[in-house]
């Protein structure tokens, strides 16, 4: 009878009122991806292998196919957070929940408690600790938000820019000799505890192209090198490759042990400018504790620190589908990954396929308000059509049964 096709499209006309109805709701969903209902026509089968003529299969009502994922792009708009994160182009950030790794479009992240980065529902953002080691399983990422970073002793000294003036006399043919503090520079370097102690470097002119090199103003000390210069003013050698640092100065109470920290004067020249250091470079550095974190478009997460370091702290994963439309949602604007989807493959963003990732940014959903909205009339108004066949099909029966 005709009651089931009426029937059959009153519940295909109520799914497709109910598919809009969640997309609304989400329309202000930070990632949200908006569903589509799909239907398929029912046939009646004939029985057997023959047909007559003109004895086709008849429709018999419809049916709900399915409610898929529409994964096009949303909007990207600008936030105030530093951990926001909007992914431009293909690819999911990857989440641990409490039932398994999950994946989500959702960027708006933040710090836990214990330094971990956390999706809105407490899930962690997975990622590589090695922003190089992009090639194995991503880990959940966590920053050292409690205890800080401990210093680092420094083991390198680079003097990248300095000159020496080419028109100074020998010191020692000058009466009084030129003053050993004429051309010298300090820098600071840190000890294995991150206790800054000064290190003083000395130039004495002593013969052409050639000076000596002092770690000291002490009248006794003696040149711990020489750097030489070409005939065009240009870095030649040096016999100095590293100083003695003693750290007694600085730290009294608890020295560690004095150390060496090589130096680097290949960025020197000598021409006819006054003494000047444009640069110097070490890599040692005080403890710190975390101040920000940054992330640039391939997903590295930069960390800043109170003593001025800035470094890599890790990389944010991003995964893909061969069908994402196969991904089934999980709740809380996951998606978990189904025989359909494929199997996963993690990158990093702007590798391959992958799309870019944008900071102090969020994805906004995807819905159309104007086209759900026209969505709704159009499956109000096939509702009422279904309901109008019933209501005929039922005074087609009525008369039938009221024949005399």
């Amino acid at each position: 009878m005709g009651f089931y096709h009426g029937l059959s499209g009153l519940n295909a006309a109520s799914k497709s009122l109910d598919v809009s109805g969640h997309n609304i709701a989400n329309s202000n969903t930070i990632g949200f991806k908006k569903s589509r209902a799909e239907f398929n026509e029912m046939v009646a089968s004939a029985m057997g292998t023959g047909q007559c003529p003109g004895s086709a299969g008849a429709g018999i009502g419809v049916s709900v196919a399915a409610v898929t994922q529409q994964f096009s792009q949303g909007v990207i708009t600008p936030s105030a957070n530093g951990l926001d994160m909007a992914i431009n182009g293909d690819g999911f950030f990857v989440v641990n929940t409490p039932n398994g790794v999950a994946y989500t479009r959702n960027g708006a992240f933040q710090l836990d408690k214990n330094g971990y980065l956390v999706t809105a529902n407490g899930d962690k953002v997975q990622g590589w600790a090695n922003a190089n080691a992009t090639g194995t399983q991503p880990v959940d990422l966590q920053f050292p938000t409690g205890a800080g970073i401990p210093g680092q002793q420094t083991t390198s000294l680079n003097i990248q820019a300095a000159n020496l003036p080419a028109t100074a006399p020998d010191a020692a043919t000058q009466t009084p000799p030129t003053p050993r503090h004429t051309y010298g520079t300090s820098v600071q370097v840190f000890d294995s505890q991150g206790v800054a102690i000064p290190v003083e470097v000395y130039f004495v002119k002593n013969g052409s192209n050639t000076w000596d090199v002092y770690d000291s103003l002490d009248p006794a000390a003696t040149p711990v090198g020489q750097v030489q210069f070409d005939g065009e003013g240009k870095f030649a050698s040096s016999t100095v490759t590293s100083l003695n640092v003693d750290p007694s100065g600085a730290n009294p109470n608890n020295p560690p042990a004095p150390f060496t920290v090589a130096l680097d004067m290949t960025g020197m020249t000598q021409n006819d400018r006054k003494w000047s250091v444009d640069k110097m470079t070490q890599d040692g550095y005080a403890s710190g504790e975390l101040t920000g974190v940054n992330v640039s478009k391939d997903g590295t997460l930069m960390a800043s620190y109170s003593n001025g370091l800035t470094r890599a702290e890790g990389k944010v994963a991003l995964a893909r589908f061969t069908n994402p439309q196969g991904l089934a949602p999980s709740g809380n604007n996951n998606w978990v990954q189904t025989n359909d989807s494929g199997p996963v493959l993690y990158g990093s963003a702007g590798s391959g396929s992958f799309g870019q990732i944008q900071g102090c940014a969020l994805e906004e959903s995807n819905v159309d308000l104007t086209a759900e909205l026209v969505g709704m009339m159009t499956a109000q108004r096939a509702y009422q059509a279904n309901a109008q066949t019933i209501k005929t099909q039922d005074q087609v029966f009525s008369t039938l049964v009221n024949l005399r």
